[in-house]
């Protein structure tokens, strides 16, 4: 008996959001789970449908897998040598404290290219009250420009693991998903601050004490904190390193330039030589015992692995959506309109934040959208580069941040909001920042195709 492609897609969707709400699973066992069903469900031999599923979960994990687990070192060791307050400070010192928003934003934004969302806001929430000491006012606006300056990045640009994996599913060139990534994260980011100083006017959120946690501790001294070149370069160099690759291919393929370029753009060696950078940053630094070292490196390590484990499930997800010929289903439905024109853009990011809303995680949102979409778009016939889908995927996976997101908790525990104050704070800012990303993705698509 065969069933339907159609059928099977809302049998594996249904299985991830299921396993993840109502079992409280973990994402890689909600994602792994579902691969197995849809390729049982799926076209092919019979005693060959769980090994493709393994198979495809190790090809994922061999492309990104190395990129994740030195980003989590990278971001360990910014912190550890206060290289990120270093970034912080800088931001502060250029643009003043009577533009305190505007560095909190930009803080945010550089940040959490290498480093977690949820560190990012406790390393910058500090900073927030701190300014609200000194001036007295705009201590939502300070929570919100955090929030959406980090948020932004964290779902636009890699090697954060959720566009990471976006460009891995839709078959987008890093390089590529960087730039384009923050062309579409920079106006969005715009977009927060704006609404955040609207929304700011509106409410009336005091900054209550924060008890015993330790986000008012004393900050490091100016004496304690390397130069902003080398705490930039772990941020800036990877990505110039695989830019440089992605441009140089586009303008002059071949050739001894593009070989050495493809060599030295390579994401693994980008991301290893700025995590070699990173840790001899943070040993200079900080001078930690062989243990201590030891530790740090092994519990980012380790932090990285469970994200390496998810990412690599939500890949072999989407293979076994494209084995089910999800994408041929799908197309016929719309006449081919869908997988080639501006509705997919429309479709991505509608189904981007309804994941959203459904299970609260923007990285599962970004993984089983994404995974859908490259499983339908045919790029030949396409009037833009698909790296647009994958922004559109991206803006989405923002919108509709409620009480099953850890964000959402992350913001109202640390900024010691109600549930109601971190609704009209943080849901909005991130709804606002992420329907802007779409705007920004459409604007782009249609001025700058790529193509």
């Amino acid at each position: 008996m065969t069933i339907p492609p159609l059928i099977i897609l809302l049998i594996g969707m249904a299985t991830v959001i299921g396993l993840i709400m109502a079992l409280r699973l973990n994402a890689f066992f909600a994602l792994i789970t579902a691969a197995l069903v849809v390729s049982l469900l799926a076209p092919g031999e019979l005693s060959e449908k769980v090994g493709r599923v393994a198979a495809a979960f190790g090809s994922t994990a061999g492309s990104i897998g190395i990129v994740i687990a030195l980003a989590a070192v990278i971001g360990m060791c910014m912190l550890e040598s206060h290289a990120a307050d270093r970034i912080v400070r800088w931001f502060l010192s250029m643009f003043g404290v009577g533009r305190g928003d505007v560095a909190l934003l930009a803080s945010g934004f550089v940040l959490s290219i290498p480093v977690f969302f949820d560190t990012v806001f406790y390393l910058l929430i500090p900073l927030a009250r701190s300014m609200f000491r000194r001036t007295g006012t705009g201590y939502a606006k300070y929570v919100m420009v955090i929030a959406g300056g980090a948020l932004v990045t964290h779902g636009l640009v890699p090697p954060t693991p959720g566009p990471l994996i976006n460009a891995q599913n839709l078959g987008v060139d890093l390089g590529t998903m960087m730039m384009v990534g923050l062309m579409v994260a920079a106006p969005a980011a715009l977009a927060g601050i704006l609404a955040a100083g609207w929304l700011n006017d509106r409410l009336d959120i005091p900054m209550r004490p924060l008890g015993d946690s330790n986000s008012d501790t004393q900050p490091p001294s100016d004496d304690e904190l390397p130069g902003l070149g080398v705490s930039l370069l772990p941020i800036i160099l990877p990505v110039v390193m695989i830019a440089s690759n992605t441009v140089v291919q586009a303008v002059a393929p071949g050739g001894a330039i593009g070989e050495w370029t493809a060599m030295l753009g390579n994401p693994n060696l980008a991301m290893l030589v700025a995590a070699t950078i990173a840790l001899g940053l943070y040993v200079a630094r900080r001078r930690p015992k062989s243990e201590l070292f030891k530790h740090r490196v092994e519990s980012s390590l380790m932090s990285g692995g469970l994200i390496i484990l998810i990412t690599s499930a939500g890949g072999a997800f989407g293979a076994m959506l494209q084995a089910a010929e999800i994408g041929p289903a799908i197309q016929g439905m719309f006449g081919g309109r869908a997988s080639s024109g501006f509705a997919l853009l429309i479709v991505s990011f509608l189904i981007a934040s309804l994941l959203k809303v459904a299970q609260g995680s923007s990285t599962v949102s970004i993984i089983t959208t994404s995974a859908m979409m490259g499983s339908m778009i045919a790029p030949e016939s396409m009037s833009f580069h698909p790296v647009y889908v994958a922004t559109a995927i991206g803006s989405g996976s923002m919108v509709g941040s409620w009480m099953n997101d850890s964000g959402f908790w992350i913001v109202s525990r640390m900024g010691v909001l109600t549930e109601a104050e971190t609704f009209q704070t943080w849901t909005a800012i991130a709804a606002v920042v992420g329907f802007a990303g779409m705007v920004a993705t459409i604007v782009l698509a249609t001025l700058i195709p790529l193509i």
